[in-house]
């Protein structure tokens, strides 16, 4: 099909949406899979844990970030059984506050930071330091330093430099370090180019290709007081299927058998990153824990034998899997207005209080999202529609396409769901707009695990 001139947002028009899409039977009802476990409809409104949107929303305002704290302990829960023998780590960057760290130290799970801010986070909610793995690929000196007073279990080292600094640090602090080395194995991760992180040509890790990483584990094994604990691979985020972990944990144990069998040295861990994918949409089919328990510690055993080397003690990192589905973000609509198209066609548009400022992922990404009328029941037909926010862009998209109530309006409530995951994380001030507030909800109770911003907030920050 001919692209459109005016570019991809525009190759669809009037009630042509994407092949995946359909026109629901019924526009009222959820896509439960979309949704976290306690959330359903109830005369049209919606719930979740027993609070309903109209209710939440008149407490706490919106656009708001709303939680089900049982649904996110569940899915930690999940991966923490399914891989019962390797660690797993919660990835703090998917979406981390003081609340949401505690609740994965109280479900057994460790956590990766990958700043100082998050390392900052975590030891205010009195995470256990020595379950903190510290990654990023230009930690600076300060950063190390407070990781290495404070007792991290482990740092992720992503380049020479890094190397360098660390040797300084423990020589200066007298100080022992257990470190990973982060490779980049040249996998193809099948997913967003932005977040695919474990092809050659970006900046993430040593490359295996051209030696670096050998180089770095040579350098590390003869430097004291930094005590190599084995090799880290992350492909990237959003993958649905173990073929990218498979190419990626060959290549990666291939490398381990080689500084066994030149170095002399034994990795006693392999960490094989995260990224599994959520359902956004209808056309998103996500693996249960078990399953790709099963599946990647087959792989990594099979390999193993094969290399005739001893299995190295697994880590994952899933974050978006856990703290994705277990939200959702609720808005008010504010207005609405059907655009003439090329042909005769027509788009209708749905405006709402929030935007880019609160989930920049569908302008950085093009992630798709769904979204459902929740402050009522409507006995109007579907119409598709598009879903945009508040901010002075024309790429400023909620949800590209999805069916809403004809009769949709000014003053109702819009939810989209899985929104957990690099959304309030990845939130700004644009156009000087506050970020919302984040409301956990567990039995019946909701409470502020991040407050709202406001203009105050704003102007503190301007300097007169």
């Amino acid at each position: 099909m001919r692209s459109h001139e005016a570019g991809a947002l525009h190759g669809q028009a009037g009630d042509r949406g994407p092949a995946w899409l359909h026109r629901p039977d019924d526009v009222n009802q959820l896509v439960t899979h979309l949704w976290s476990r306690h959330a359903a409809k109830s005369d049209g409104v919606l719930t979740v844990a027993g609070e309903s949107a109209t209710e939440l929303a008149a407490e706490h305002g919106t656009p708001l970030y709303v939680v089900d704290e049982d649904d996110f302990r569940q899915r930690a829960r999940a991966f923490r059984d399914a891989f019962a023998e390797a660690d797993v780590f919660y990835a703090g960057k998917s979406f981390l506050c003081v609340a949401t760290a505690r609740w994965v130290a109280q479900e057994g799970l460790n956590l990766d930071v990958c700043t100082g801010g998050e390392l900052a986070v975590a030891l205010r909610a009195e995470f256990p330091p020595a379950r903190i793995a510290f990654h990023g690929n230009n930690k600076s000196e300060s950063e190390l330093r407070r990781a290495i007073e404070v007792g991290v279990g482990r740092v992720v080292v992503d380049s020479f430099d890094e190397i360098d600094r660390l040797a300084r640090l423990v020589d200066e602090l007298g100080a022992t370090v257990r470190v990973m080395v982060r490779v980049t194995a040249g996998v193809e991760a099948h997913t967003h180019e932005y977040i695919s992180t474990s092809h050659e040509d970006q900046k993430f890790g040593f490359s295996i290709a051209g030696g670096q990483a050998l180089e770095a584990v040579r350098r590390i094994t003869s430097t004291t007081g930094l005590q190599l604990l084995g090799l880290h691979s992350h492909i990237g985020s959003q993958i649905f299927v173990t073929d990218g972990f498979e190419v990626a944990a060959r290549r990666v144990l291939r490398l381990h058998a080689e500084i066994e069998r030149e170095l002399g040295v034994t990795l006693p861990e392999l960490d094989l990153g995260g990224g599994f994918g959520i359902a956004y949409t209808t056309q998103d089919d996500p693996r249960a824990p078990d399953d790709l328990a099963r599946e990647i510690t087959k792989i990594v055993d099979d390999e193993c034998h094969a290399l005739d080397i001893g299995v190295p003690k697994l880590s994952i990192e899933p974050g978006r899997a856990i703290a994705g589905p277990s939200t959702f973000t609720l808005y008010t609509v504010g207005t609405t207005k059907e655009v003439a198209l090329d042909g005769g066609a027509s788009r209708r548009y749905v405006a709402v209080d929030g935007g880019m400022s609160d989930n920049i992922r569908p302008a950085l990404y093009s992630a798709d999202y769904s979204a459902t009328l929740a402050s009522r029941l409507s006995e109007s037909p579907a119409v598709l529609s598009r879903v945009v926010g508040k901010h002075c862009e024309s790429g400023d998209v909620v949800v590209k396409d999805e069916y809403l109530p004809a009769d949709l309006g000014p003053g109702d409530l819009l939810a989209v769901p899985g929104t957990g995951a690099y959304c309030r994380s990845l939130a700004s001030n644009y156009n000087h707009v506050p970020r919302p507030a984040v409301v956990a909800v567990r039995e019946g109770e909701a409470r502020v695990i991040v407050r709202r911003e406001t203009e105050d907030d704003l102007l503190a920050l301007d300097v007169v």
